[in-house]
């Protein structure tokens, strides 16, 4: 499955460079490990994306309620240049 993410300009870019290898996200939709994730820059003070996307897909997922608030999970990624 695929999901398609809104990801802030300084998370984007945390990601983009490696240096960030995790998303917490509301747990709103069937996250699974191998899902593939796209996320899509974001401007929040244009309000409008920026058009840059990264690739890449869920190694694992955490949600449990000792770690993550209720309702949320944290995702661990990888660039699909990584893997592919």
């Amino acid at each position: 499955m695929l999901h398609a993410l809104k990801s802030e300009i300084g998370y984007f870019a945390a990601v983009m460079s490696g240096e960030k290898t995790f998303e917490v996200r509301k747990y709103d939709r069937p996250f699974k490990v191998d899902d593939e994730l796209v996320l899509q820059e974001f401007d929040p003070k244009e309000k409008a994306y920026t058009g840059r996307e990264w690739f890449g897909r869920i190694t694992h997922l955490m949600d449990t309620e000792r770690f993550c608030k209720k309702g949320f999970c944290i995702l661990s990624i990888k660039s699909k240049e990584s893997y592919d």
